[in-house]
């Protein structure tokens, strides 16, 4: 009995880091494309993708990648999302679907519409997983499984794209959400964004302390701080350019936390133990429904692995 045809004939991965393998590896598990190429600026990670078998071809031309492809996902740095659309819109035809992985959704339609030909679809998706490990070697197919991932389609999105890219999320095995883009990048700032902000800040916070060594750092990190330093250790130009892109939502949710913050200075100044013990049940009870949610496992060190795949 023959295969079924995979739904897509050509995928082309823009960016073959973590994210761009993870999709590649998993659309060969999961038989989602019967042809797999990349572009990418860097020649060696050209090269591994081809020696670990990730994708069928590569190529340093992101147009030349793009040439026959009808799916297209920018896994690129958000910072370089309006070059690498007009280097690659010369090779797309009409037809095509094109889509992205990066954190802030606002900032990829402003960045990359206006360069995309008539006829090809654009519609923004952001799968919500990642290590702090990057490059080809570091994507394995199962990162997005149980994950969610959000897709922004613009107004006047066709719908049948928009189910095509549905289904291509969740035969990964991913949680599909549809949502506005701005929506996104709001409740982005607050899951994710501003607690990376915070990480990278404590880290380094501790790092420039003068009467505690770097050795006594790392020698006495509890679990707390260590699981500061394993979200401070993502890629520092992703990171950037999140923020930079993301930037209003980010100062709102700051500006919050940082009110909050200064209340539970007041409570700890003024002994006021009911306010600190009210807060901390809170605060207890939303992690008992992440992990009920499936978003996380209530296993000692929040049962990762020491190979940094949780």
């Amino acid at each position: 009995m023959s295969q079924p045809a995979a739904p897509f004939r050509r995928l082309a991965i823009i960016g073959i880091g973590l994210i761009g393998s993870s999709i590649a590896r998993a659309a060969r598990q999961w038989g989602q494309a019967a042809e797999i190429v990349c572009a990418d600026l860097s020649e060696t990670h050209r090269q591994q993708a081809v020696a670990l078998g990730v994708v069928d071809a590569a190529f340093a031309d992101a147009a030349e990648a793009v040439r026959g492809a009808d799916l297209v996902i920018l896994c690129v740095p958000l910072g370089a999302y309006g070059a690498v659309a007009q280097a690659m819109a010369p090779g797309l035809g009409a037809g095509t679907l094109v889509s992205d992985v990066g954190s802030s959704k606002q900032s990829v339609l402003r960045d990359v519409a206006p360069h995309l030909p008539p006829g090809v679809a654009f519609i923004p998706g952001h799968p919500v997983a990642g290590t702090e490990h990057s490059g080809p070697a570091a994507g394995f197919a199962t990162l997005f499984q149980g994950r969610w991932c959000i897709l922004t389609p613009p107004e006047g999105s066709d719908p049948a794209q928009l189910e095509r890219l549905h289904g291509f999320w969740s035969a990964f095995g991913s949680k599909v959400e549809v949502m506005d883009a701005r929506h996104h990048d709001l409740v982005l700032a607050i899951t994710s964004h501003v607690p990376h902000l915070i990480a990278y800040n404590i880290v380094g916070t501790a790092d420039d302390l003068q009467t505690v060594t770097q050795s006594e750092v790392i020698k006495y990190s509890a679990g707390g701080f260590r699981d500061f330093t394993r979200i401070a250790a993502s890629d520092p130009t992703m990171w950037r350019d999140v923020f930079l892109n993301n930037k209003e939502a980010v100062l709102d949710m700051l500006q919050r936390f940082t009110e909050d913050l200064t209340a539970l200075q007041r409570a700890i100044r003024w002994d006021d133990g009911e306010t600190l013990f009210k807060l901390f049940s809170r605060t207890r009870a939303i992690r008992r429904a992440i992990i009920d949610a499936g978003q996380e496992t209530a296993a000692p060190d929040f049962g990762r692995t020491g190979d940094g795949k949780q």
